[in-house]
């Protein structure tokens, strides 16, 4: 039998699909016992990846228009933004503008919501 060398490993390694490399893992814990840390490394990256793939995971909440009830906008943007009546309003007024930005998506989702109810037209960027 001839001896295989760690480039004949790494070559292997390279080559082989992940089917073949998870069969090589269980064999090897199996073999000598032991559980191998690596499937939780790529279980992580491969999440990583499902979520670039799903769509920007940060956007930019925008008011685009105030609507009828200026006054309900303004208690949701100084709500969400922590800002003063005056600086709220000052953002509502220079509508269409970005209320928010780069919050997570559930978070945008939320705000939206939040100032849809007041009467508010919002938009995500």
């Amino acid at each position: 039998m001839a001896k295989i060398t760690i480039e004949d490993i790494l070559a292997y390694l390279d080559d082989a699909t992940i089917l073949e490399l998870n069969d090589l893992v269980k064999a090897i814990e199996e073999k000598y016992g032991v559980t191998a840390a690596a499937p939780v490394a790529v279980a992580a990256v491969a999440t990583e990846e499902a979520a670039e793939d799903e769509g920007p995971t940060s956007v930019n909440v925008m008011l685009t228009e105030v609507g009828d009830s200026k006054v309900a906008v303004i208690k949701v943007v100084r709500e969400v933004t922590g800002l003063g009546l005056v600086d709220a309003k000052g953002v509502v007024d220079k509508a269409p503008v970005a209320v928010k930005e780069n919050v997570p998506v559930a978070e945008a989702e939320e705000i939206k919501k939040k100032l849809m109810e007041a009467g508010a037209t919002v938009e995500f960027k």
